[in-house]
């Protein structure tokens, strides 16, 4: 999801070169959307390593 977020990110960046300002904000708000999306999962996702990850054996 992260690579889907960078690609609509250059995508707004090149629309925005060629002066195509209604492309670009729709495609930067894709992009940010996208990456508030990943950010959210990978939290809940260490958060969840944290409580029930594996403990290292004892030596």
């Amino acid at each position: 999801m992260l690579y889907w977020a960078l690609i609509f990110f250059v995508l707004a960046l090149i629309a925005g070169l060629f002066g195509f300002g209604g492309i670009a904000a729709a495609s930067a708000s894709i992009a940010q959307i996208l990456f508030f999306i990943f950010l959210v999962i990978f939290v809940v996702s260490l958060i969840a390593h944290l409580i029930t990850g594996r403990r290292p054996p004892a030596i």
